[in-house]
């Protein structure tokens, strides 16, 4: 709409057909919200769409979620922090996630996280250790129980600090520990399950030289 400037009752001189609309470029469109954008990639998912999944998400995160070994979870469980998450209420799964967690970025789901089903427990301690070292709390819930989880983050893993070595996992029991020596101590980590389930891991504790 085009609008004349008025001042005290008198059109300015110089510009007697003014406007107030000067032509600016478009509007960005606002980004969907989060649990729009995963919402639309767990239903492709669920109608085995691999074209409409490819179309809100990455093909790293299309590939991911596709290889879900378990069936669908049941419950959306919001977002927080860009991270959508559906969990499962009638099934348990290895590790802390009970399910799926999709990172949202604009129109795109970026990476899909979910519970894993890791046959060997070096597998499972392996991919939290991992987990641990990049700081990435969703993927260490893909294999460790939330318990395991708070006690590992409680100390940042520093790359300048003491060196640890993995000594393999032995049998104990009601599972396996899968140890790791640094200088000072060593760290355990308690891994139970079965190949047919899964295997996670439980808790975590620590020894001093």
């Amino acid at each position: 709409m085009s609008r004349r400037l008025f001042l005290g009752g008198a059109v300015l001189a110089a510009a007697a057909t003014l406007t107030l609309g000067v032509p600016t470029a478009p509007a960005l469109a606002a980004a969907p919200a989060p649990g729009k954008v995963a919402g639309k990639l767990f239903r492709a998912w669920l109608a085995g769409d691999r074209a409409a999944a490819a179309g809100v998400a990455t093909p790293a995160a299309v590939r991911t979620i596709f290889g879900y070994a378990y069936r669908a979870p049941d419950r959306f469980d919001g977002c927080s922090r860009g991270v959508c998450r559906y969990v499962h209420t009638s099934v348990r799964v290895p590790g802390g996630l009970n399910g799926i967690a999709m990172a949202v970025t604009g129109s795109k789901v970026t990476k899909v996280y979910l519970s894993r089903h890791v046959v060997r427990p070096s597998a499972a301690a392996g991919h939290l250790f991992t987990a641990w070292k990049r700081g990435d709390r969703y993927a260490a819930l893909e294999v460790g129980a939330q318990d395991a989880v708070r006690t590992l983050f409680r100390v940042r893993y520093d790359p300048r600090g003491v060196t640890h070595h993995f000594q393999g996992c032995a049998k104990e029991p009601k599972g396996y520990a899968c140890a790791w020596s640094y200088e000072g101590g060593a760290m355990f980590m308690h891994v139970r399950g079965s190949e047919a389930r899964g295997y996670d891991v439980r808790s975590i504790s620590y020894t001093a030289d």
